[in-house]
């Protein structure tokens, strides 16, 4: 099968092709290789418009280094504005497959556009996350407060307890993940409802988990590359996985 057309043509066939699209209700199911075109795309968006690609991640970064320093606050404000971010990212991203210009006041374009909504589905995934890690937590903290009280070698099954809760913790943070994964974009550029896009993200990932697979390993193997020298890959990696995002988004809810 052949690269999603809408990630190739230039911009005036590029607007037909959009205009004509039809929207795929819970996504459709797409063959294993898709993962690596994703990846692809993403890196053909990047490539159209680098400069300015490498300014909204650097600004994005530095916003993020300022808000992690703000104890509590500013690590909360960066989780629930996070989708804000991504559904302008995401605007972004449609701007360039037009084939029109993108500037640095898009990155803010979710502050204009369906902010509350977006905020939402931070809270929707905050919720979620923690329904997952406080019970876990607690059923951890009690096997270690029973293995403490009894058994030969409290401290080894103390350990293997501790490292079984984050295994399961991070197994099941991988359905949130899933369900947040597409919410952004559907909020920003389908106008659906928080609970809705998220929902319509988890059916769409768990109808494509083969290609995830494969996009993830590629994308570990390209996180480890773009993190040797001092992390400076991450201002050509940081975009392009935006744009397999948004590749992904549309090749899974959309057809031509």
């Amino acid at each position: 099968m052949a690269d999603h057309p809408s990630l190739t043509p230039e911009s005036s066939a590029a607007e037909s092709i959009i205009e004509s699209r039809t929207f795929i209700d819970g996504g459709r199911t797409v063959g294993a290789g898709h993962g690596s075109r994703w990846i692809a795309s993403g890196w053909r968006l990047f490539r159209r418009q680098p400069g300015i690609w490498v300014l909204l991640t650097l600004v994005f970064g530095l916003i993020a280094i300022a808000l992690t320093v703000i104890p509590l606050f500013g690590q909360l404000a960066l989780v629930l504005l996070g989708p804000v971010f991504v559904g302008g990212m995401m605007l972004g991203c449609r701007k360039v497959e037009r084939g029109e210009e993108l500037e640095l006041a898009d990155l803010f374009a979710g502050f204009r556009h369906n902010t509350g909504s977006l905020v939402t589905v931070a809270l929707i995934g905050l919720a979620l996350i923690i329904a997952i890690v406080v019970p876990m937590t607690l059923l951890t903290g009690a096997g270690a407060m029973f293995a403490n009280m009894a058994g030969p070698d409290p401290t080894a099954m103390v350990g293997t307890g501790a490292l079984l809760g984050f295994l399961l913790i991070l197994a099941l943070t991988i359905p949130v993940n899933m369900a947040l994964w597409f919410a952004p974009a559907l909020v920003m550029l389908e106008d659906q409802r928080p609970a809705r896009a998220v929902g319509q993200s988890f059916r769409a990932c768990i109808k494509n988990l083969l290609p995830f697979v494969l996009y993830g390993l590629i994308l570990f193997v390209l996180a480890f590359v773009a993190s040797i020298p001092l992390g400076l890959g991450w201002l050509v990696l940081g975009p392009v996985v935006v744009g397999s995002v948004y590749a992904a988004y549309q090749d899974i809810f959309s057809r031509s």
